[in-house]
């Protein structure tokens, strides 16, 4: 099969500093470094190739540009918490202390966090 089907997915994110970047990713997350090259750090996310790319003058968007989904949302959130992590918490929303919401169905939970250059993320867990 061609592409799309049969290439190999990557992500990238953008940092105004590398070395905080790649800290975070490796000691926070707990994601392998597996190579650097002169324009991205370089990161094993489960397979899926991350690559943290330094721009001086990188503002984040607000919407969520990389997310995980997890078997038991409320364990990884506590988990991550303990490793400083802090969730977001969006008015509007009706989230709970920890800071998931779930969505009106019941079919979805998610929490969101930032990076430390602002760029969001999420856990997801799907019923």
């Amino acid at each position: 099969m061609s592409f799309p089907a049969a290439a190999k997915t990557m992500s990238f994110i953008i940092t105004r500093d590398l070395e905080r970047s790649k800290r975070f990713f490796s000691e926070t997350l707990g994601f392998t470094q597996t190579g650097e090259d002169p324009f991205a750090a370089v990161f094993d996310l489960n397979g899926v190739m991350l690559r943290i790319t330094p721009i001086k003058d990188h503002k984040a968007s607000p919407h969520t540009v990389l997310g995980w989904e997890v078997a038991d949302i409320e364990a990884e959130v506590k988990a991550l918490t303990a490793r400083g992590i802090t969730f977001s918490i969006y008015e509007g929303f009706e989230m709970d202390a920890l800071g998931i919401w779930k969505s009106p169905d019941g079919k979805a939970k998610v929490a969101w966090f930032l990076d430390p250059d602002g760029n969001n993320l999420s856990l997801a867990q799907f019923a």
